[in-house]
């Protein structure tokens, strides 16, 4: 606030140096140019009396010119000179001397030029002074409000609620801002519960292991000090060991799928939209962004439709697509294709160069798991697993292939 306030002054003081510098040239000017207004209405009359006389002055044409008067120049007297108390200027034609009372003010249109210029700058500093006013009021007073909630929420402090704003400017904003801190709070209390939930998980699997590792270890305990001398014995021990291992295999088999289980928590809208609205929306951000890369960027002729299913989460499908096409290419060239297949709509991502070899196929869309075609980029390999996840909650599918030497993934979109 501090420094809008330094910076309104700083305009106000410019505008009013402004008004002030603008008001003495116009009245500069103006002086000047009723100065020669005058003289030039004096030298006229001067030459109409030397050609006609005194009698044929008519003043009735003259702006400045007043009063003219005529005076033997051997008859010159104080009063004479000093006239009306006025301007005047004294000229002498023959032996007369003439005196031309004249009057500045009586040229008004030099004053109105002048009083429209500052009317002018007056409602515009007045108009700019309003401004300067509005923006204190509803931008930078309500903005304050929110200065101290980017800190809050890098400090995890979620609990704290965004500030209200009815503001216009800022009232989406707000909501915004509240919403993600709800977002980041629900998905911190799934972490914490994600977190309780695995560490009781090992406990309670850790403790279930230990009754037949325990089993396991007294019968090789037994037979390895020959403790079975019938055959039937150290069958039916070997027998209970390969039980007891496959109570393990359970185990384990259990942990590994608790494991694997969705726990990024994706949620989709089921929707309708159009096709352009994702195509757009892709080609708006990545115009721009592989132009930069020198990366040619081809978008081929599609028959606009409705799919179905979310069209922000398709977004972030395309644009997980788009990425996996930018840092695993070749840079040379990324190709968008469409097409229809049993009421269905086909959206391709090619990149050129950087393909993957069959047996890594299977394995594309796993979490974690990055190709050895990744090099030194880098990722976290959720980006396919998460695509994969969001376009079955949203009814379609997801699958990659190699076709001539490029690397294609398409997503299909119900219609």
């Amino acid at each position: 606030m501090k420094s809008f306030r330094t910076f309104t002054a700083a305009v106000l003081w410019t505008a009013a140096a402004i008004f002030i510098i603008t008001n003495l040239f116009l009245h500069s000017n103006s002086q000047n140019k009723e100065n020669r207004m005058y003289r030039v209405e004096t030298e006229r009359l001067v030459r109409q009396i030397a050609a006609d006389g005194y009698k044929a002055v008519r003043l009735t044409d003259c702006q400045y010119v007043y009063h003219v008067e005529r005076c033997p120049a051997e008859a010159l007297t104080e009063d004479f000179l000093a006239g009306t108390g006025s301007d005047a200027v004294f000229r002498q034609i023959g032996e007369s001397v003439y005196r031309f009372d004249y009057a500045v003010q009586a040229a008004s249109l030099g004053k109105r030029l002048v009083l429209g210029v500052d009317l002018a700058l007056g409602a515009l500093l007045l108009l700019l002074v309003f401004v300067l006013f509005y923006v204190r009021r509803n931008i930078i007073k309500p903005f304050e409000a929110f200065r101290d909630v980017p800190f809050a929420l890098a400090k995890g402090q979620l609990a704290v609620p965004v500030p209200e704003s009815r503001n216009r400017f800022f009232g989406r904003f707000a909501w915004g801002v509240d919403l993600l801190r709800e977002s980041m709070e629900q998905q911190k209390k799934r972490e914490l519960k994600l977190q309780r939930d695995q560490k009781t998980l090992v406990l309670s699997v850790s403790h279930d292991i230990k009754t037949p590792l325990s089993a396991i270890k007294l019968y090789a305990k037994v037979i390895s000090r020959h403790m079975y001398a019938d055959e039937t014995q150290l069958k039916e021990a070997a027998e209970s060991i390969h039980t007891k291992a496959d109570e393990i295999g359970e185990f384990v088999t259990h942990l590994i799928k608790a494991s694997g289980e969705d726990f990024l928590q994706l949620e989709v809208v089921q929707e309708s939209f159009y096709l352009s609205q994702l195509v757009e929306r892709t080609t708006a951000y990545y115009d721009d962004k592989l132009r930069l890369l020198h990366t040619e960027f081809i978008v081929e002729h599609y028959a606009d439709c409705m799919l179905q299913g979310d069209l922000q989460r398709s977004v972030e499908v395309l644009y997980n697509l788009m990425e996996n096409a930018v840092k695993y290419g070749d840079g040379r060239a990324v190709r968008l294709t469409f097409s229809e297949e049993e009421g269905c709509v086909l959206v391709t991502v090619k990149n050129s160069g950087n393909t993957l070899p069959d047996a890594e196929l299977p394995h594309i869309f796993d979490s974690f798991w990055r190709g050895s075609n990744a090099g030194s980029s880098t990722g976290s390999g959720l980006g396919l697993y998460i695509c994969r996840t969001l376009m079955h909650r949203m009814g379609g599918d997801i699958f990659a292939s190699p076709q001539d030497g490029q690397m294609c993934v398409t997503a299909v979109w119900r219609i």
